[in-house]
């Protein structure tokens, strides 16, 4: 039989041991190039806009009114009411705190048409208006409110021998509920009770209360 010498096994060894280093070396590089494969981009989202009722607004709103009118004239007291549809606009502005609390300011005038005989007399009142202040939470967009201030009227008595005419002040107090639509475009619902004191009309004195009724359309700037 044919021995190996030693030099032989010596260069074998040593094939061996340069093809090990070769395959380790290989592997390495091939679990580099793994762990360098590119990640995917990770898409960032954005948060949707947080909706808030700060801010100016204006609009339109109608519904009717059931007015008490007393007419003193020396020789009696003449009580009558005073109902009829109404129209008006209103301007104001919001702002939103943090807690979710509304405070806010707002304006409006009106024309009411409630025309009602006292004897012979026919007494009305037209124009109205108000300055108010509101406070209501926010629930979304959903704003119910409280909302109270000054008020003032125009009445007139036209007659047999009368024409004439006067601006009643008083207060008002109510509640109500605007819902943003969109993020401009908002409904509202309201009740309010106006309170306009009393005046004259012709040496008669007149006190004048109302309730009424909104319902309105505004956009928020």
């Amino acid at each position: 039989m044919k021995k190996f010498s030693p030099a032989a096994g010596t260069a074998l060894a040593s094939i061996f041991a340069a093809v090990f280093a070769m395959t380790a070396t290989s592997a390495a590089r091939a679990a580099d190039a793994v762990e360098q494969i590119p990640e995917a981009p990770v898409a960032i989202e954005t948060a949707a806009p947080v909706f808030t009722w700060s801010g100016p607004y204006a609009g339109l709103h109608g519904g009717y009114g059931w007015g008490n009118g007393d007419l003193n004239t020396g020789a009696g007291t003449f009580s009558d009411n005073f109902d009829g549809g109404r129209f008006g606009g209103f301007v104001g502005y919001n702002w939103q705190m943090s807690n979710g609390f509304v405070a806010g300011i707002e304006g409006d005038v009106n024309y009411d048409w409630n025309e009602e005989s006292i004897g012979t007399t026919d007494v009305s009142s037209g124009f109205s208006g108000s300055a108010r202040a509101r406070l209501g939470y926010a629930m979304d967009r959903a704003l119910p409110y409280i909302a109270g201030g000054w008020t003032a009227t125009n009445v007139k008595a036209e007659g047999p021998g009368i024409d004439t005419d006067d601006t009643l002040h008083g207060w008002t107090i109510g509640a109500g509920v605007d819902y943003a639509f969109t993020d401009n475009i908002f409904g509202r619902a309201e009740y309010r009770y106006n309170d306009f004191g009393s005046g004259n009309l012709g040496g008669a004195d007149i006190d004048f209360d109302q309730h009424i009724v909104n319902v309105g359309i505004g956009v928020k700037f």
